[in-house]
């Protein structure tokens, strides 16, 4: 399994804001709460052993510790977040501490919710954390979640390997990467090659969208046969216009990204 670091992340934010004209906006967003979450992680002390190490992952992230932050994120999307994010931060900062804990619980047990934004960017720091600690065996047969939190795949990866690549799929939430099969769904398990068409872009010639014909769902893969320098989390951001066009296709996205696409 592949993990990868904050700062790199941050930088190529800033890169392909420059580069991309009608992402400029949201990448210099996403670049913020990337710098906010790499201070996160850089205050994160070492993840706890006994009794916590047996517990399930989710349990073990410090929801308490996670809380800290919350007034910084809130205020940082007020300043500089979308219309819609803004007033919702407005709305979270105006619930008791209560509450507020209480949206960071209902994201580790699965339920989202209209503040999943603000759970989801402050616990992804500390489930990638956690995550860097897990010591398990590769996974037996294609896992269709992750096999360190279960959570679903936000997009899939091409590492380079002899004359050509293998595939991981990126966890939505800790960033784990994990192996899995070139022509198989990773939403119902399709492995007709017909039944799974790909579309790609001529100025996004990194990322393509892979689809499925079957479930209809979709999600897309960042090729670092092609370019090296990519990474994955913030170049799945970066490609809008591949969402537009699998969303206009009928095709849904198994996992949103942090910034809603």
């Amino acid at each position: 399994m592949r993990r990868s670091g904050w700062d790199k992340r941050v930088r190529r934010a800033a890169d392909l804001a420059e580069r991309f004209a009608y992402a400029q906006e949201i990448l210099a967003f996403y670049g913020e709460v990337l710098r906010l979450q790499q201070k996160i992680a850089e205050e994160i002390s070492a993840p706890p052993a006994s009794p916590e190490a047996n517990a399930p992952f989710r349990v073990r992230l410090d929801l308490i510790d996670a809380g800290r932050h919350l007034s910084a994120l809130l205020s940082l999307v007020e300043q500089k977040g979308t219309a819609k994010l803004s007033e919702e931060a407005k709305i979270v900062r105006g619930l008791a501490p209560e509450q507020q804990r209480e949206i960071l619980q209902k994201y580790l047990a699965g339920e989202a919710g209209p503040h999943g934004f603000f759970a989801r960017a402050l616990l992804q720091p500390y489930a990638e954390c956690l995550a860097a600690t897990a010591i398990l065996s590769p996974p037996a047969g294609d896992r269709f979640a992750c096999p360190v939190c279960e959570a679903r795949p936000q997009a899939a990866v091409l590492h380079p390997e002899g004359d050509g690549g293998k595939r991981f799929l990126l966890c939505s939430f800790c960033l784990t990467e994990w192996e899995f099969r070139r022509i198989l769904c990773p939403a119902c398990g399709e492995e007709n090659h017909q039944k799974l068409p790909r579309y790609s872009a001529e100025d996004l010639e990194t990322v393509r969208v892979e689809a499925c014909d079957t479930c209809h769902f979709y999600l897309k893969s960042i090729d670092l046969t092609v370019d090296g320098l990519a990474v994955p989390l913030v170049d799945e951001v970066a490609s809008v216009p591949l969402d537009l066009w699998a969303t206009e296709h009928g095709y849904k996205k198994i996992e949103p990204n942090l910034m809603g696409f």
